[in-house]
């Protein structure tokens, strides 16, 4: 699906909290295929599941591919990261126990994810002649003009207009 270009300057507007969550790996042994393909799996799965069910909280992700690869998720709060990550139903509690005993400290892949709350009004965004991405694909785009046209007053004023 390719996502139209927005020509000119946007900022998104997101006026309730919401977390985004770094999550990634690195292949430490890149040979070793039948290490890191099974965590790449379970990512695609997870990913699938939540985008398939918006009740889950998940809004939107990002991704990047090398040997340390980065995803960036967008999600409506904290509880429901939490919540999707320890429900036994659902792929991430299976996929994490299946990691942990098939590394048993072998290092061959490293995985790591970082969790950071977000509160309207403190952070700030622009893109000039993207597609919606990041949190414009979360938030509202709107100008990034007047009241938004400067990082210092996006920062301020993120949260509302």
């Amino acid at each position: 699906m390719t996502i139209p270009l927005r020509t000119g300057r946007h900022t998104a507007v997101i006026d309730r909290p919401f977390v985004v969550f770094l999550v990634g790996m690195r292949v430490n042994a890149w040979w070793k295929v039948h290490k890191w393909w099974p965590v790449v799996r379970a990512m695609t799965r997870m990913i699938q599941e939540l985008q398939s069910e918006p009740a889950h909280g998940f809004l939107h992700a990002e991704s990047w591919f090398g040997r340390t690869s980065i995803m960036v998720q967008y999600w409506e709060s904290f509880d429901a990261l939490e919540t999707y990550a320890h429900d036994r139903m659902l792929q991430h509690l299976r996929a994490w126990q299946q990691f942990n005993l098939d590394d048993k400290a072998g290092g061959d892949v490293g995985v790591w994810h970082e969790t950071y709350e977000v509160a309207p009004g403190s952070f700030e965004c622009v893109y000039t002649n993207m597609p919606p991405f990041g949190l414009g694909r979360v938030g509202r785009l709107i100008p990034a003009a007047g009241e938004h046209s400067g990082a210092r007053k996006r920062l301020r004023g993120a949260g509302g207009a």
